[in-house]
């Protein structure tokens, strides 16, 4: 140890050292007190009015910000880059006559928060889109907003209430509170009429009603064949539709193209006067339909809208219930009685497109005796190991490629050139901002609602963190074991096979805006090496075709698109007649 002059001039040194370090505390405290204070967030104020509902409602309160006046901003929300601004946070018994603050606690797209807001002039308007109370058969409680006959969109919804849009300034330093009032109700929607040849058809489930606790319906548009009535002794084949809500039959267009219709620009398609373009392809599928030659089918779109989405994906699930069992054996069988349909699996087809695409495929796969082949158009995911652009059993992130010293946002959306849309994160962070506990009414959550399995509250499971994208892995086994397609054709290829051997068709272009083709790949590869028995289908891709392609190899996307009954229906003939069962009915139909 040192001692003596060493020692003192060592302890001097120490006291000094001291004294400094506690001057630099000092100087530390004073230059935080002296930062400036973080600006108040921003309130804005939203009134229930009195006698606008007998008590108190539920639901997901938005409060949208637009930059743009010429459209109101509830109708201005969307994933492409122009999108503007929404806020919106849970509301639950809020009372007529009294008022909710959306702060910076609402979660927000494209801003996560108020906070985020720049000071502005903004077309302001606030929506309350409306749950309501379902005690499902499982015991659970939980808050939906249920359909109304508008396919499932919050900004157009009978029943949900809503602000008149204006301007208003928004500046947190004002200290200002300014106040929207949901004055005005979106109106009911008559329901479609039945004509000559398209017919509607409504019922009451009984396995849905039990599941929800309450009267639930499920429908079909129907369009009937050239020759229905004056043929009373034919009975036809089935050929089931599948897509998202259709209100009434689309596409079928009785009258010619209307000469005065102004033309529109379709960005999609960089073409012009792309509405007059549909109006005379719909007409051509009328007169083809009621033509010479067109094969004599009852043609059938689906109506199944559910309080997640505007379509139930036509299988059964956990958290939205029987809804593949419902179609296969209730609504099926009544539009075959009522429209004098065969009846019998040989005599039913199955094909759709997107969401349509995945459900032919899902039905011809859990109810394989039932249908006689699937002709499956740019299916979502097939294959959840190409679960768009990630592998949902191996990554554990579905928001980021991650690395040790970097993250790299997935892509979204991308168009022809590959040029990308969003990415993986703004579409989810949309959907959150639209609705809590997958309640959003869009892609993802209805993915989530259909294969996920039921949470402790009673709403799906999260396949993955809402805000940081983290997935949830036994989720996904969940997932892979009961909706991942491919898998269930890997796994059950011995018992499956005989079945659907022949039956399934898959057309896809290789730059799917959604990057779909590539699950198509993933199983167009085990499909070409099954064996006893072989698959004997067709795989086609379209060369730097979009979404929405179906096989067309003579037509651009933009035309192809909107000719599925013609390219699918006509297939259908020699087939059915090749595997009709002996004594079956395959000329009474054939006029």
């Amino acid at each position: 140890m040192p001692t003596g002059r060493v020692a003192t001039t060592l302890s001097l040194l120490a006291v000094g050292l001291q004294a400094t370090a506690l001057q630099a505390t000092a100087l530390q405290v004073t230059a935080l007190n002296a930062q400036p204070a973080r600006p108040p967030a921003l309130q804005v104020e939203v009134q229930l009015p009195a006698g606008k509902a007998n008590g108190p409602l539920d639901g997901r309160l938005l409060l949208l910000v637009s930059t743009d006046s010429t459209r109101e901003p509830r109708f201005q929300i969307s994933d492409d880059v122009a999108t503007q601004q929404v806020f919106g946070l849970d509301v639950e018994a809020w009372t007529p006559g009294s008022t909710r603050l959306v702060d910076a606690t609402a979660d927000g797209y494209p801003l996560a928060s108020l906070r985020e807001l720049p000071r502005g002039r903004y077309w302001v308007q606030a929506v309350l889109n409306r749950y309501e109370t379902f005690r499902l058969s499982t015991g659970h409680t939980v808050k939906l907003p249920p359909d109304k006959g508008e396919g499932q969109q919050w900004s157009r919804k009978p029943g949900n209430l809503y602000s008149t849009p204006r301007w208003i300034t928004l500046d947190a330093r004002q200290r200002m509170r300014p106040r929207l009032v949901l004055e005005r109700e979106i109106a009911p929607i008559a329901p479609a009429q039945d004509t000559r040849w398209i017919k509607h058809v409504t019922i009451r489930s009984e396995r849905l009603s039990k599941f929800w606790g309450r009267d639930m319906y499920i429908g079909a548009n129907v369009l009937l064949p050239a020759g229905f009535d004056s043929h009373p002794d034919a009975r036809y084949p089935l050929v089931v539709y599948h897509g998202h809500f259709p209100a009434t039959f689309e596409g079928f267009r009785e009258a010619p193209p209307d000469p005065n219709l102004a033309p529109d620009f379709s960005a999609r398609f960089n073409l012009r006067g792309y509405n007059r373009i549909q109006q005379e392809l719909h007409h051509q599928f009328y007169k083809d339909w009621t033509g010479p030659g067109f094969p004599r089918v009852l043609l059938m779109e689906v109506r199944h809208p559910t309080p997640y989405y505007d379509d139930s994906y036509a299988v059964n699930s956990a958290s939205q219930g029987p809804w593949g069992d419902a179609i296969m054996f209730e609504l099926i069988p009544e539009v075959e009685r009522r429209f004098r349909g065969i009846g019998q699996g040989w005599a039913r087809i199955t094909y759709g497109g997107s969401t349509g695409g995945w459900e032919a495929m899902a039905v011809q796969l859990f109810y394989p005796d039932e249908f006689n082949g699937a002709y499956i158009a740019c299916p979502d995911p097939i294959d959840f190991r190409a679960n768009t652009v990630f592998n949902l059993y191996e990554d554990r992130n579905a928001y980021f490629t991650e690395g040790p010293w970097r993250r790299t946002p997935r892509p979204g959306q991308r168009n022809w050139l590959g040029q990308v849309r969003n990415t993986m994160e703004e579409a989810n962070r949309r959907e959150a901002a639209l609705g809590s506990k997958g309640r959003s009414g869009d892609q993802w959550d209805i993915w989530q609602a259909t294969y996920s399995p039921m949470g402790p509250d009673g709403y799906p499971k999260p396949i993955w963190d809402k805000k940081t994208g983290v997935i949830d892995t036994a989720v996904a086994r969940y997932w892979r074991d009961n909706y991942d397609l491919s898998y269930m054709l890997r796994r059950d290829w011995a018992t499956l096979g005989p079945k659907v051997h022949d039956k399934i068709n898959i057309y896809v272009g290789d730059m799917d805006n959604y990057y779909l083709n590539n699950a198509v790949y993933l199983t167009e590869e085990f499909l070409r090496s099954t064996s006893n028995p072989k698959w004997t289908g067709e795989i086609l891709y379209g060369d730097r075709a979009e979404h929405c392609w179906n096989g067309d190899l003579t037509r651009s996307n933009a035309y192809s698109r909107l000719r599925y009954h013609q390219m699918y229906i006509p297939r259908i003939l020699d087939r059915m007649r090749a595997r009709a069962p002996r004594g079956a009915d395959t000329l009474s139909w054939r006029y």
